[in-house]
């Protein structure tokens, strides 16, 4: 391993990025986990219906090894989604055909859109391995999850526009 503490990096965290990552790929898994059960019966479009599927099987093989690396790296994450998230997902539970579908994947893409550049950020900075190696699954796993809701063929400019306001400057 190059000079800068390997391993022993992957004992403890004390970098504000990492535990930001850490945090948002928890509240990412907590809200849209939930979010993406009602696709099956709320979708009009088989397309949805998939993405839905996907969606929550890629955050279900997130969420295990996230509370898995917080907990070696004692760092803290929520176990509730954030009242914002929360709110989100009643949207999706109420909404119903072709409402749904929209409201699915703005939510969604913008969401994604906006912890990949957190994801991208860690990945490229962290000096803890475990971190690392996390920043790297979720990057696969997120960049996935964005193709999948595009394939919808519902992902507008709006949508796009709210994520690339977020991104800092």
């Amino acid at each position: 391993m190059g000079a800068g503490g390997g391993d022993q990096q992957a004992q403890n965290t004390g970098a504000p990025l990492d535990k930001t990552f850490l945090t948002e790929v928890r509240q990412a898994g907590l809200w849209e986990i939930p979010a993406c059960r009602p696709a099956q019966a709320n979708a009009s479009s088989e397309a949805n219906k998939r993405a839905g599927l996907h969606l929550l099987d890629g955050h279900s093989k997130l969420d295990q090894p996230v509370r898995n690396d917080s907990e070696a790296l004692h760092v803290p994450i929520p176990d509730q989604a954030t009242a914002e998230q929360q709110c989100w997902a009643e949207q999706l539970r109420n909404a119903r055909g072709s409402a749904f579908d929209q409201l699915f994947v703005d939510l969604l893409r913008e969401s994604h859109g906006r912890v990949f550049t957190t994801i991208g950020e860690v990945r490229a900075s962290t000096k803890n391995s475990l971190v690392r190696r996390h920043a790297t699954q979720a990057n696969t796993t997120v960049q996935d999850h964005m193709d999948v809701l595009e394939e919808t063929g519902l992902v507008t400019d709006a949508t796009l526009d709210g994520v690339a306001s977020s991104i800092p400057k």
